[in-house]
């Protein structure tokens, strides 16, 4: 993952996904899950483990319920059919209406012991603090983020032009690490046709190429449509190292302009209009919204999700998002 600028950069690492370690970052985080035993991807799916049981001295605060709580990690966790938990404590602190909760954590057919991680809550249970991150723990974590993409998401998509299935990649056309994920998002393509894909663009500023090829891929949707610009976008990472000096930029995007079937001149003349500098701010804006510190990034209906994890991890994950939204998922 490529990160954001330094606004950007405390968000608590993602654990959302899987209890392998991954090194992203992204809104509504959950605290951090430990790690399995390497066996367990090989591993045939067993019974789950056996947790001691809790101590009931252990729940001495006021809020939230237990079914909070694991209404939480359910949303978040629930894709994973071999995670399993159970809630161990729920204690009063000396802060009033915060919660510590704590909770042990294991995959069906580890070797490893259970883990143990604990964090604070609200006692109302609607907001969990993980790290440096307030986190909406309510029954619906993603809602907000996904009206305000369904809102002002308006980059070039390919699918369905519904957005009851909406998947945004935040991209940056210079980031090697975007370029390794556009292998999961053609997959995404082919296995989700009633999805609305959105490239939505976030030049990072590390990469001084990216704010001119983004500018010239808006231009080439606005001239040529979302096919020619698809076409450009895979040119572009095609010849991604020749973004490194202002030559090789020149002639890269020259290059993928041709070859989604466009006139460069034009393209450069309308890359410099200030409603394409304000779309490409809008788009930054947009991601800093929604708390967004690495690139490529996925928002599945609101759901942040890396966008170069396994691809079978991601397609779970939006299946199971479909299936919580009410959604056909393909």
């Amino acid at each position: 993952m490529t990160r954001l600028f330094a606004p950007l950069a405390s968000l608590a690492a993602l654990a959302a996904l899987s209890l392998t370690a991954l090194a992203v970052s992204a809104q509504q985080s959950v605290p951090d899950a430990p790690a399995p035993d390497a066996a367990v991807a090989a591993a045939p799916v067993v019974a789950a483990p056996v947790f001691p049981k809790p101590n009931p001295a252990d729940f001495t605060a006021a809020g939230p319920t237990k079914e909070a709580i694991d209404t939480f990690f359910r949303l978040n966790w629930g894709f994973d059919e071999n995670r399993v938990w159970q809630i161990q404590a729920i204690k009063k602190t000396a802060i009033e209406g915060i919660s510590k909760a704590t909770l042990l954590v294991a995959e069906k057919g580890a070797k490893m012991d259970a883990q143990s991680i604990s964090f604070l809550i609200a006692v109302d249970g609607k907001h969990i603090i993980s790290g440096e991150d307030i986190l909406r723990s309510d029954d619906h974590p993603y809602a907000e983020n996904r009206a305000l993409l369904q809102k002002s998401a308006d980059g070039p998509y390919r699918g369905s032009a519904a957005k009851d299935l909406e998947i945004v990649e935040f991209s940056d056309l210079q980031c090697p690490h975007c370029k390794e994920a556009q292998a999961n998002m053609d997959k995404l393509a082919v296995d989700f046709p009633k999805a609305r894909i959105v490239f939505q663009n976030l030049p990072l500023p590390m990469h001084t190429a990216a704010a001119q090829a983004a500018a010239f891929g808006l231009c080439v949707a606005k001239q040529g449509g979302s096919d020619a610009f698809f076409t450009y976008v895979s040119a572009v990472f095609d010849g991604q190292d020749g973004l490194a000096t202002a030559d090789g930029a020149a002639l890269t995007l020259n290059s993928a302009v041709t070859k989604a079937g466009l006139d460069p001149t034009k393209i450069a003349a309308c890359a410099a209009l200030p409603e394409i500098v304000a779309n490409i701010e809008a788009s930054k804006k947009l991601a800093i919204d929604l708390e967004i510190n690495a690139t490529p990034t996925l928002a599945v209906n609101g759901r942040l999700v890396p966008a170069n994890i396994p691809y079978d991890t991601i397609k779970k994950i939006i299946q199971f998002q479909a299936k919580l939204d009410g959604v056909a998922a393909q």
